[in-house]
């Protein structure tokens, strides 16, 4: 089923270069939605997860090469190929390993799924920026984080590039939005059993090595938006107020950064 593409208006690969991410996503239909995965590690990890391939995009030159060993397990499923610049203006932008795959969205488990059995979880509020989004999912995979928990405002987790970003731990560990934040999420996550950790700048808070935080046994760390961060209503509503000391006056880092060694400090 190798395809060469010899032009655009192939209905086919329409998906590839036309579709924004919230028509791949198909909010009307959830369960009819795709996303793109990028770079052949990032699709194996995706497939080792049970994802459905749909189609695969690639370089000429990466049939035989970097991606000759994910396309042996796509069975008869259409692999479109074609030169680097004709994919590139597919697209618009050069791919990064030359390889996209089109695969349908997972289902989504409870949130009451995701948190069983956790004790570390990551709750990320309205985190907009995809690269962000994916840092985080690397970071908690990476530092002991059992499941992560988004607010619906928050970007996609699998977005292309978040996808990416993330080198495909969004398929390895267990995540899902939590409806209505903070209230009765707030309420949700306490009758599972769980703590809750603000990230937040204000007088009341205290270092992310404080003993008796790090000693809970079920904890939720709650990361804000880029610039905001958390509203008030979150840090009130939350049993703890966090910071992480610094040094030479900085008053902060970017989400991901912080998420990584608010991770590492709590993880049990």
């Amino acid at each position: 089923m190798i395809i060469p593409i010899t032009n655009l208006s192939l209905p086919e690969v329409q998906l590839y270069s036309h579709l924004t991410e919230a028509q791949l996503r198909n909010r009307l239909e959830p369960d009819k939605g795709i996303f793109i995965a990028e770079s052949p590690k990032v699709i194996g990890v995706a497939l080792d997860a049970g994802c459905q391939p749909l189609s695969l995009l690639t370089e000429e030159k990466h049939v035989h090469g970097c991606a000759a060993e994910v396309i042996a397990r796509l069975g008869d499923l259409p692999i479109y190929t074609g030169s680097r610049s004709l994919l590139a203006s597919l697209t618009g932008y050069e791919l990064t390993r030359g390889v996209l795959c089109a695969m349908l969205r997972p289902q989504l488990p409870t949130v009451e799924a995701v948190c069983r059995g956790g004790r570390r979880v990551v709750l990320v509020d309205s985190v907009v920026n995809s690269t962000n989004t994916g840092a985080i999912f690397r970071a908690a995979a990476a530092l002991g984080i059992d499941a992560v928990l988004l607010t619906p405002t928050c970007c996609d987790p699998l977005n292309r590039r978040s996808v990416r970003v993330s080198m495909g731990t969004v398929f390895q560990i267990p995540w899902t939005y939590i409806p209505s934040w903070p209230h009765p999420g707030m309420e949700q996550l306490r009758s599972l059993g769980f703590k809750t950790a603000a990230m937040a700048l204000t007088p009341e808070a205290v270092a992310v090595d404080d003993p008796c935080l790090m000693a809970e046994e079920r904890l939720v760390i709650v990361m804000g938006t880029e610039g905001d961060g958390l509203s008030r209503a979150t840090i009130a509503a939350c049993d703890y107020q966090v910071v992480i000391p610094m040094a030479h006056g900085v008053d902060s880092l970017n989400v991901a950064a912080a998420a990584a060694v608010a991770f590492w400090q709590l993880r049990k």
